[in-house]
């Protein structure tokens, strides 16, 4: 029997989304990844991503902590200069970021905008890499030239073609396999960029997470490559 590759989520979030009125609690999370599989994975706050980020990312690490997770802090794009002393907060902390989270379309701030390119070179200067919400074919491009690390959250497969693009010239950009569920989607990233640019993201309980397990787990990829998508990609980006 062929044993079932370790599955790890670079997109968990907790809390409450104030554009449905929808909660995320680590008690339905951890209920939904027990029927799965999924055995772990990065959690951010809805709290710091809307209207409170230091609050937020110390609740986000209070949830990684008890539930053995790792906590991805957010960043306001829409205070810069704000963000900047968060992040000197959160380098100087006893627990360093494994990474960080950028929403731009939930803080309505363009990636056009100067507070976002010097959000993210500041992230990129401090070594870690980036949970990019987003249209890829908006949040990519502004983030080329950087040197980033960059996990794209939300990449659609109907723009499949115009993330390939971008990870041909930018070796650090990966997706989330979280929307790429069209017809052999993982299969041309893999082809086209490498499998190690897919990364496992299900966005529990917002998105289905059993279709997302599902579409890569039935898909034509080797299980050496699943089994990259499934946790080994987001493991290394990881990495101190």
């Amino acid at each position: 029997m062929t044993q079932p590759p370790l599955l790890l989520d670079c997109d968990i979030l907790v809390g409450h989304d104030v554009t449905t009125g929808r909660w995320s609690r680590p008690e339905r999370v951890r209920e939904v990844f027990a029927g799965t599989g999924i055995s772990g994975g990065v959690v951010a706050s809805l709290r710091a991503v809307h209207f409170d980020v230091p609050s937020g990312n110390d609740e986000a690490r209070e949830v990684a902590e008890g539930n053995g997770w790792t906590s991805c802090p957010v960043l306001d794009l829409r205070d810069p200069l704000g963000a900047e002393r968060e992040l000197d907060r959160l380098l100087g902390s006893s627990q360093r970021p494994a990474g960080i989270r950028l929403a731009p379309a939930a803080q309505a701030v363009e990636p056009s905008y100067p507070s976002f390119g010097h959000v993210a070179r500041l992230v990129v200067e401090a070594g870690l890499p980036l949970f990019v919400e987003g249209d890829v074919r908006v949040v990519g491009p502004a983030l080329r030239g950087l040197g980033a690390r960059v996990v794209f959250l939300d990449t659609h497969f109907y723009y499949l073609g115009d993330f390939v693009l971008l990870a041909r010239a930018e070796p650090g950009f990966h997706t989330s396999t979280r929307m790429l569920t069209g017809p052999d989607s993982l299969e041309i990233i893999a082809a086209e960029v490498g499998a190690e640019r897919l990364v496992f993201g299900t966005r529990t309980p917002f998105h289905e997470t059993y279709s997302v397990l599902g579409r890569l787990l039935s898909s034509k990829l080797t299980a050496a490559e699943i089994a990259q998508a499934g946790s080994q990609s987001l493991t290394k980006l990881l990495e101190p």
